[in-house]
């Protein structure tokens, strides 16, 4: 393999990486508040002017993570009445698969559309 060879591998290699961190960095959540909201804005933030397909997913990532945040604050209130128990608990199950399937299809190179997102970054 040619030397320019072997550097496109390694870019592209970098590439998958940051695609699979903007999504799993969500999970960050689980080690500090908020780490949902500033894992992805942390990747988004140091790579949306060099890798176009990174940028993308990172919006989408923190865009999702935005607005379940907002529904679970939503959940949290409705918890004084009980009914907000099986909704947060619901929400957090969503939010883990959702972030589990973007993984992985961000590996294999696809886009990942959220479901229920409200696109505050377009």
């Amino acid at each position: 393999m040619t030397e320019t060879g072997a550097n496109k591998q390694g870019w592209f290699a970098q590439e998958k990486n940051w695609r699979m961190l903007c999504h799993l960095s969500a999970l960050a959540d689980f080690v500090f508040p908020h780490g949902n909201i500033f894992g992805p804005l942390v990747v988004w933030l140091a790579k949306k002017d060099q890798m176009p397909f990174v940028d993308d997913q990172a919006k989408e990532s923190l865009n999702f993570q935005i607005s379940l945040t907002i529904y679970m604050i939503a959940a949290g209130l409705l918890c004084m009445v009980l009914v907000g128990i099986p909704i947060l608990v619901g929400l957090v199950i969503f939010g883990i698969i959702e972030v589990a399937r973007a993984v992985s299809l961000a590996e294999k190179g696809e886009k990942f559309r959220y479901p229920l997102t409200i696109r505050f970054l377009k």
